[in-house]
């Protein structure tokens, strides 16, 4: 599955909060892909592509900080801040 044209603008870091953010409500869609993706064990080239739009071969540490920073607001996501969501 391609990132939509009219999805929202991925930041290099996923803005650090301990509640929800604007942009986790943003991302949120990006989030839940992110951890399937990993669930079917895609590689970090394929997430990045896939989920996040961005072209891993044309520069790799950028895309790595982008995937990593953004999986670990997802993971965040899944084990605290869907408390939050239910509020």
């Amino acid at each position: 599955m391609a990132p939509q044209n009219d999805s929202p603008a991925i930041q290099d870091e996923a803005p650090w909060a301990e509640t929800i953010t604007e942009y986790d409500r943003t991302h949120f869609v990006h989030y839940v892909r992110l951890l399937d993706a990993v669930a079917a064990h895609a590689s970090d080239a394929e997430m990045c592509r896939l989920v996040l739009g961005i072209d891993y071969a044309q520069d790799p540490k950028r895309a790595k900080r982008v995937l990593d920073s953004h999986l670990k607001r997802a993971r965040w996501m899944s084990e605290h801040g869907y408390r939050q969501l239910l509020q």
